[in-house]
């Protein structure tokens, strides 16, 4: 039986890139889904960590919180032999964690301040906080793709944490600002992302939910057709 739990919900960006991790490094999991609307099931979630954020990674009667420490963790721990999302080399390793928090915090971040707009009402919309967030996103494209060229990966030959965590940031920030054609590099390496297994899983068992997305309107028909949802 698994000995882990993730507390985590389909369609949240972050539990899809620990949930890609979680395949490409081979792991066994037992996942809770969260529905934090309900007020028992929040308070709950809340006495096991207090911040509410989504995913928790717990084993046994330690909670493991935020998503590159838990797919750190993962590959210390519980990794299947010869499976690495970091590498052993510290200059290697160093690029992947930083491509890691660009993806995060440059295309992510925006990305979550344009759906929780779109969870505002009317009267609460922030139209210059909206401006920058695509701005932003627009400006990480940019220099993602000049960084790409040459590459198959974000940070070489490997999949590794990095990737992880680019694929759910551009899948949904794609949903607000598309990827520009003249961005041919940007371009392949969402394609060859799309395409990767762990991924491809992923986003697969998520296609039941997607249309509780906000930004579903956004989604390729290849993603999700309303008609069928």
């Amino acid at each position: 039986m698994a000995t882990l739990t993730l507390h985590y919900h389909p369609l949240s960006s972050y539990c899809h890139k620990v949930l890609i991790a979680i395949d490409v490094l081979g792991i066994e999991v037992e996942k809770k889904l969260l529905n934090l609307g309900d007020p028992q099931e929040r308070a709950a979630y809340l006495a096991l960590w207090p911040t509410g954020k989504m995913p928790l990674l717990v084993d046994g009667q330690r909670q493991v919180p935020e998503s590159s420490i838990m797919i750190e963790y993962l590959q210390q721990h519980h990794a299947h032999p010869g499976r690495k999302l970091i590498p052993d080399e510290p200059e290697a390793a160093l690029e992947v964690r930083l491509w890691d928090r660009i993806f995060d915090l440059e295309v992510m971040t925006p990305m979550q301040a344009l759906t929780a707009d779109l969870l505002r009402s009317e009267g609460g919309r922030d139209a210059q906080g909206v401006a920058q967030a695509r701005e932003r996103i627009s400006s990480a494209y940019s220099f993602i793709n000049r960084h790409l060229e040459g590459r198959t990966w974000a940070c070489g030959d490997a999949f590794s944490m990095a990737d992880c965590a680019a694929a759910p940031a551009l899948f949904y920030a794609a949903t607000y600002v598309p990827l520009p054609a003249a961005h041919v590099h940007l371009m392949a390496y969402f394609e060859r992302l799309m395409a990767h297994p762990s991924v491809a899983l992923t986003v697969d068992q998520a296609r039941p939910f997607f249309k509780y997305y906000p930004g579903r309107s956004g989604l390729a028909r290849r993603f999700f057709d309303p008609a069928q949802a």
